[in-house]
This record gives structure tokens, C-alpha cells and sequence, in this order.
């Protein structure tokens, strides 16, 4: 609850050389992540998030840009989900999400990096378990929140 209350690393970093964003404003949770990074240690020397959603969310994200400062884009890579789940003490199955969303964000980051640069061998062509997880979270939020819309609308008429 901590980090919900008194969030680390929240607002964007204005100086930062990567973004990217997990999950849908439509639907309730959103991460952006901000990175910093340092071109030629490839070391993460700033982080901050930007969070729409619940409390899991933002400690989520709070939690991660704690842990991947001062790590190189290769050891911020290898953070986990379920690690954030632990290291919080554990998220209730429903908010397991959010640690996926914050870990989607990040490695839509590092990927971000390293377009138009030389892709370092560690780094996937394809997307990871992780990254697919992300990726079905978002078109499930998006499709709850059309079926939502569309039950509203229903019962407006």
C-alpha cells in the first residue's frame, strides 16, 4: 500500500530517450514508461511511469522503475511479473494484470531503444510469453469495454 500512497518515479521525465505505453485508457489501466538511458553503458540512469488505474497498477509500476534504475537494458529486461508480485507481497489473481501490463511497458521500451540500432544478441525477434500476455490483456480490455458500451447503449433505449 505504500507505494500506492507515496508512488516513487511517478510523472513523466521530460529528458527521457524512450516511452511506451501497455494497456487502454478505455478500459481503466495504462501504463507509460519513461527511460533514460545511457547510449554508450546502455545503463537505465532514469525511470518514471505515468498510471491510470487502481492501486496495484501504480505500485506496480512504482515498484519496477525502483528496480531498473541503474540496471543496463539487458538485466531491466529479465524483470518479471510475478517478481513484482512478490516483491508486493502478492497480487491477487485479479490485479496479476497489472504487474504485466508494467512489464509489458517496459519491454515495449527496450524494444523502442533499439529500433534503428543494432539489436543486441539477448534481445528476441519474437515477442516473449510476457509480451503476448500484454498484448491479450489490451484486446481483452478493449473487448470488455465494447461489450460494456454496448450494454449501456442497450439500456439507455
Amino acid at each position: 500500500m505504500e507505494l500506492f500512497r507515496n508512488p516513487k518515479n511517478l510523472g513523466k521525465l521530460d529528458d527521457a530517450n524512450v516511452v511506451a505505453t501497455a494497456g487502454s485508457l478505455a478500459c481503466g489501466d495504462m501504463i507509460t514508461i519513461y527511460l533514460k538511458v545511457d547510449e554508450k553503458s546502455e545503463r537505465i540512469l532514469k525511470a518514471s511511469f505515468e498510471s491510470y488505474g487502481c492501486a496495484a497498477n501504480i505500485a506496480t509500476s512504482s515498484l519496477l522503475t525502483e528496480i531498473i534504475k541503474g540496471k543496463t537494458l539487458e538485466e531491466a529486461w529479465k524483470v518479471s511479473w510475478k517478481q513484482l508480485s512478490d516483491e508486493l507481497g502478492g497480487l491477487p489473481p485479479i490485479k496479476h494484470h497489472c504487474g504485466v501490463l508494467a512489464v509489458g511497458a517496459l519491454r515495449r521500451a527496450i524494444r523502442a531503444y533499439y529500433k534503428g540500432r543494432r539489436k543486441p544478441e539477448w534481445l528476441p525477434e519474437e515477442l516473449t510469453p510476457d509480451e503476448k500476455h500484454a498484448l491479450e490483456e489490451e484486446e481483452l480490455m478493449k473487448l470488455l469495454a465494447r461489450k460494456i458500451g454496448s450494454t449501456d447503449q442497450a439500456e439507455e433505449k
